[in-house]
């Protein structure tokens, strides 16, 4: 039997890991003083409420080996003869790194596998990974599946406000005043491990109109193709218009997943995208 482990940003929630039997390590958000267990004991909506009121800007951190350790000692120590662990990007975070160390003292028992993504993208591979599990695949197919579903995975987002991106250091003070005073809203990827600039456009209704082409044109190139809607508050109606736009499309729309609290100090209220994977690789 093989057991799935994940982190707290692949923003699947309980029942969801619960129906697919995967674990899952939360990352750490530091808040008004507190470095608090994300999606146990921080929500998006604390975080965003809380910054409102003027608690310092939180900042986020990956789980220590120790904690995955415990968590692939639980796995095989329950009946599993292996373990598959999936995580957030390595450029990301240092999460994966900590898998790793502490994946060292399991005798090649358990392998951890770079998602070279985050939210729902990690998500995607996870279920994708829980469905050859129960199909009876081995780790070494699995592993194999993920590297190439990495190569043809797509995410595209738009953010409400760009003052999230400047706290984090993605842009400059200045560009984001400037932005924020002509509309301007930028459309964003994860590429290469890295969350990087797609394209900017003027106004809510143009990023929704961009990303629509980009699933167009995505679904012409590979195909029957599955989505991942992606989701903070306060970006509800854009997430609606997105998914009205795609109904034309060959793509399955799976679920919507609101952001973690990780994921969102770093986006942002008013966050919506999608997540793209083939459904054959």
């Amino acid at each position: 039997m093989i057991a799935i482990v994940t982190d707290s940003t692949s923003d699947l929630t309980r029942e969801q890991l619960a129906g697919l039997s995967v674990r899952s390590v939360p990352l750490y958000v530091l808040f008004d003083g507190k470095n608090l267990k994300d999606g146990f004991e921080i929500t998006p909506t604390e975080l965003f409420r809380g910054m409102k009121a003027g608690i310092k800007p939180p900042s986020t951190s990956q789980p220590s080996p120790a904690e995955f350790a415990e968590a692939y000692r639980t796995a095989l120590e329950g009946g599993a003869d292996e373990v598959l662990s999936i995580h957030i990007s390595g450029k990301l975070s240092g999460t994966v790194q900590s898998a790793r160390l502490a994946a060292q003292d399991f005798g090649g028992r358990v392998t951890v596998v770079d998602s070279q993504t985050a939210s729902g993208g990690l998500g995607m591979q996870v279920q994708r990974a829980a469905r050859r599990v129960a199909e009876g695949r081995s780790v070494s197919e699995i592993v194999a599946e993920l590297e190439r579903v990495q190569t043809k995975m797509a995410i595209r987002f738009m953010v409400g406000t760009l003052d999230f991106l400047r706290i984090n250091g993605r842009i400059g003070g200045a560009q984001a005043m400037l932005g924020s005073l002509l509309n301007i809203k930028p459309i964003l990827k994860v590429e290469n491990g890295r969350v990087e600039a797609a394209g900017k456009v003027r106004g809510s209704k143009r990023a929704v109109a961009e990303i629509v082409e980009f699933c167009r044109d995505y679904v012409q190139q590979h195909g029957p193709s599955n989505a991942t809607f992606l989701l903070t508050e306060g970006a509800e109606e854009l997430l609606t218009e997105l998914r009205a736009g795609l109904n034309s499309l060959d793509l399955e729309q799976l679920s919507v997943l609101p952001l973690g609290a990780v994921v969102a100090t770093h986006v942002g209220p008013g966050t919506a995208g999608v997540c793209l994977e083939p459904k054959e690789v």
